[in-house]
Parts: C-alpha cells; sequence; structure tokens
C-alpha cells in the first residue's frame, strides 16, 4: 500500500486534479472530504475525457464531483492479498483506496503492490526450501 497518494476533493477542478496525478504517478486516486473519508474516486481515464473538452472543444472546466465515480471499491487494512489479487484479475477496478473502519483513506493499493508482496513471499518460500 503507497501513504503517498494523491489528495484529492470533490471542489477541485480536474485539471488540478489530473496535476495531482500525474505527480504522485498514479492511475487514480480518492476523493475525500476535509476529515479524510472516501467520497469518491477518480482516474486518469475520466481526467484525459475532460482534458480532451476543454483543449479542443473549449468546453466549461469540470470539478472532480462532476466526473468523479461514487461507487467506490475500497478495501480494509486486514484485507487478504490473494483475494485482492484474485479479485484484481477480473473486471474489477486494479487501485483500490484502502480504509479504515470510519471510512477514511489511509493509502491506496494497486496491483504492483500486490504483486511486489507475492513476489517477497515467493522469494522468502525459496530461500527456506
Amino acid at each position: 500500500m503507497s501513504n503517498d497518494f494523491a489528495i484529492i476533493h470533490p471542489e477541485m477542478p480536474v485539471v488540478e486534479a489530473s496535476g495531482k496525478l500525474l505527480k504522485k504517478a498514479m492511475l487514480g486516486g480518492p476523493v475525500v472530504d476535509p476529515e479524510g473519508k472516501l467520497l469518491g474516486w477518480i482516474s486518469e481515464q475520466e481526467c484525459l475525457q475532460v482534458s480532451i473538452q476543454v483543449v479542443y472543444h473549449n468546453q466549461r472546466v469540470a470539478t472532480v464531483k462532476d466526473i468523479m465515480r461514487a461507487d467506490v471499491l475500497s478495501v480494509k487494512l486486514d484485507a487478504d492479498p490473494l483475494n485482492l489479487a484474485q479479485q484484481m484479475l477480473g473486471d474489477k477496478p486494479k487501485s483500490y483506496p484502502v480504509i479504515d473502519s470510519n471510512n477514511k483513506v489511509l493509502g491506496v493499493i494497486t496491483r504492483r503492490h500486490i504483486l511486489n508482496l507475492l513476489i517477497e513471499q515467493l522469494s522468502t518460500f525459496s530461500k527456506a526450501r
């Protein structure tokens, strides 16, 4: 899990949110309220769509709340990594916000994090043989 994620707020212009995602090299990020509680998710894909509209069609500047997904799949800190890996293989998202029992975002976990964990476990297993 990464604790160094883009902090995105619903009233933020999409262009600013895009910059935050790029700066953190993230494909998407959680949208949070002032207390850090999960409200939604915004992805590079949605940001790209809005950027195209602004640049090529000179349309209004959207805010994050205009385009964020509110039906976000999240995981708890104690989630089983193998179950999460299986879920990431299907049509489910490839990045998830990690939340506590109060819905506060603690970090973001991605396929890369899960793959690193599995490789570490394989390496430990191979050394034990």
